[in-house]
C-alpha cells in the first residue's frame, strides 16, 4: 500500500528529473480542474520545464493559463515552426536569404492578394520528446477523448502521473496521487508546488483559490478539513484574488457539476482505502495511510507577501 506522502515523494521526483511532459485534462472539466492543471503548468513552466497543456474540449473559463491549452497533444520540441494565415494562391513563392548573420524568409504575396500581415504570423516548436504525461481528474485514459484516442502511440513507455480525486478513477497510471476523500484538486496540486518549492505569484494563487472555492462549494461541503482552510489561508496570503461572484455548480453555466466533482461523504469515501498503488508494485514497509494526508498541512507563505 503507497501512503499519500511516498506517492507525492514519487511524483516530485519525477517532475524533478524530468524535462518536458505534458497535462492533459478530461473532456468537460470543472472548474476545480482547469484551475489545478494550469497552475501546475504555470508552476513546471517557473522551473525551466517544457511543458504543454492539452484537453478535447474548448475551455471558456477565466483562468491564468486557460489561452495555453491546446485541443490536441502538442510537445515543445526543438524545431521552430512559423505560422501564418493561408489560402491558394495567396503566395507566389517563398524564398530566402542570409545577411549580416541573419537567416531571412521572404513570402511574396499572390497576384490579387495583400501582403502577410506580419501581426499574424506565430511561432512555434516542435519534435519534441515527451518524458511525462500528468492527467488530472481523469477517471481513465479513455475519459480524455481524442487526446488519448488518437495519440495513443504517446502514451506507451511514458511516465502517466494520475493527479485525480474522483470517486470511479481506475488508477492507470504508473504513479497515482489519487486522494478520494480531500475537497479538491486544487488542495492537490498545491501540495505538488509546495514540495518542488514553488513560490506562488498571484495568478497561480487565485487559480487554485477559484478552484478549490468551487469544489467545496463555496466551503460549505461535508469534506472539508482543517487542511482546505489552512490552504484557502495561504494561497490568500501569496495573493489570491476572492472571485467576485459565487462559484457553487450553478454559477458555472451548468445546473450541476458531474458527479465525480460533486462527491459526498459517503462511507466508501471515508474507508482507509490506499491513495494508489504503484504499478505493479504493493508496497507495505512503511505503514502509512490516509489519516496522515488528512492531518493539516503547514504551508510556508513568503515573509514579504504576508498581510
Amino acid at each position: 500500500m503507497q501512503s499519500g506522502k511516498n506517492l507525492l515523494q514519487k511524483t516530485v521526483q519525477v517532475l524533478q528529473e524530468a524535462n518536458s511532459g505534458v497535462i492533459c485534462l478530461p473532456e468537460n472539466p470543472s472548474i476545480d480542474t482547469v484551475a489545478a492543471a494550469t497552475t501546475l503548468y504555470l508552476g513546471l513552466t517557473k522551473l525551466g520545464k517544457n511543458v504543454s497543456l492539452a484537453c478535447a474540449s474548448p475551455i471558456k473559463m477565466q483562468l491564468s493559463g486557460t489561452d495555453k491549452i491546446q485541443p490536441s497533444l502538442t510537445t515543445s520540441g526543438e524545431n521552430l515552426v512559423i505560422s501564418f494565415p493561408w489560402v491558394e494562391g495567396s503566395t507566389d513563392k517563398i524564398d530566402y536569404f542570409i545577411q549580416g548573420g541573419k537567416f531571412n524568409i521572404v513570402i511574396v504575396p499572390g497576384k490579387g492578394h495583400e501582403k502577410l500581415d506580419n501581426k499574424k504570423v506565430s511561432y512555434n516548436y516542435s519534435g519534441g520528446a515527451v518524458d511525462f504525461i500528468i492527467t488530472v481528474d481523469a477517471s481513465s485514459l479513455r475519459a480524455l477523448g481524442s487526446l488519448y484516442e488518437e495519440e495513443q502511440e504517446q502514451f506507451k513507455g511514458k511516465q502517466v502521473i494520475n493527479i485525480a480525486r474522483n470517486l470511479t478513477n481506475t488508477f492507470f497510471g504508473s504513479i497515482n496521487l489519487v486522494y478520494r476523500g480531500i475537497s479538491s484538486t486544487s488542495e492537490i496540486v498545491l501540495n505538488v508546488l509546495e514540495s518542488l518549492n514553488v513560490e506562488l505569484d498571484r495568478d497561480m494563487a487565485t487559480n487554485l483559490y477559484r478552484g478549490l472555492s468551487f469544489a467545496t462549494e463555496n466551503f460549505a461541503s461535508p469534506q472539508i478539513t482543517a487542511g482546505t482552510f489552512e490552504a484557502a489561508a495561504f494561497l490568500l496570503k501569496s495573493g489570491a484574488i476572492k472571485p467576485k461572484q459565487d462559484q457553487r455548480p450553478e454559477a458555472s453555466g451548468k445546473s450541476k457539476a458531474p458527479f465525480e466533482q460533486r462527491m459526498v461523504r459517503t462511507p466508501d469515501a471515508l474507508e482507509k482505502e490506499p491513495v494508489g498503488y504503484e504499478e505493479d508494485e504493493i508496497d507495505e514497509e512503511d505503514g502509512e495511510d490516509e489519516e496522515e494526508w488528512l492531518k493539516p498541512k503547514i504551508f510556508k507563505p513568503n515573509p514579504n507577501k504576508m498581510s
